[in-house]
């Protein structure tokens, strides 16, 4: 090896990384990957009203403590943190969880009211260790990604006698969030807001899910959601009193309520035809 060779490699050596080209293409698969960037979600079939021969709304919650819901909160990109970032810059819909009848989709709620979601400032008195007084601590608590624990969905069932099938369709979807007073006692549980479903979807089409079964298999927030591919239970049926289920029934009768009513839509579909 020559010296004017040696020398060019010694000093390279010493040279900062800056120094280097940097490129932000470097491939994470060794193939190439789909553009989620610009999918589209599956267009819903067309329903005619007249071939709607039954309905009923349901309400559920999904537990994202579960083992199947473990990918709502998913480190990297968490679900609540699509959804509340869209809804804080206006690119999409987000409607007030205070007002009666909210998960009808009326009253939309403004980007400063959800920016301040879940930020909180308390005072906290406390005894100094060294002159025993009284002091009051100032203390400011931030929304963090990890304080949404469920999500409320509503949806409607419908049996359609064009396909002779029972289908589904997810009509709102709200988060919801543990809330705690000043010492981090849990006060139960508050509504974020209520989100239009059919709205969501352009969006959630983009948004990629961890799989935690396959790598290779890329899913969608919405084929999450229109594949039902989590673990849930219903809080709630349409009903001539509007009332949830917790309204009249406490601890294990409300567990048995809310199977009772997922076994009857089920039911309904199979009593339909005759063997």
């Amino acid at each position: 090896m020559n010296t004017t060779l040696k020398l060019s490699l010694s000093l390279l050596a010493f040279l900062p990384l800056s120094s280097f080209a940097q490129s932000d293409d470097v491939p994470e698969m060794p193939w190439q990957q789909r553009d989620r960037a610009n999918a589209k979600p599956l267009e819903y079939e067309y329903v005619r009203e007249a071939d709607v021969m039954w309905s009923k709304k349901i309400w559920r919650t999904i537990d994202i403590s579960q083992k199947m819901n473990l990918p709502f909160g998913y480190p990297q990109k968490p679900l609540i943190q699509i959804l509340h970032e869209a809804a804080m810059t206006g690119r999409i819909r987000a409607y007030d969880p205070a007002v009666e009848n909210a998960d009808q989709f009326k009253s939309l709620m403004d980007t400063a009211r959800i920016a301040a979601i879940g930020v909180r400032v308390d005072s906290v008195p406390s005894i100094n260790p060294v002159t025993f007084e009284e002091e009051i601590k100032v203390i400011k608590n931030t929304f963090t990604w990890d304080k949404v624990t469920k999500y409320k969905v509503k949806e409607v069932w419908y049996f359609d006698t064009k396909t002779s099938s029972m289908q589904v369709r997810i009509l709102g979807i709200a988060p919801v969030i543990a809330d705690q007073d000043a010492q981090g006692n849990y006060r139960g549980d508050m509504t974020m807001y209520w989100l239009y479903y059919p709205d969501l979807r352009d969006m959630l089409a983009k948004e990629e899910v961890f799989n935690p079964n396959n790598d290779q298999k890329s899913l969608s927030w919405d084929d999450v959601f229109e594949t039902r591919m989590f673990q849930s239970y219903i809080y709630k049926e349409s009903n001539v009193y509007d009332r949830a289920i917790a309204e009249y029934a406490t601890g294990k009768d409300l567990q048995l309520e809310s199977d009772r009513i997922r076994q009857k839509n089920f039911e309904y579909e199979h009593d339909l035809w005759d063997y």
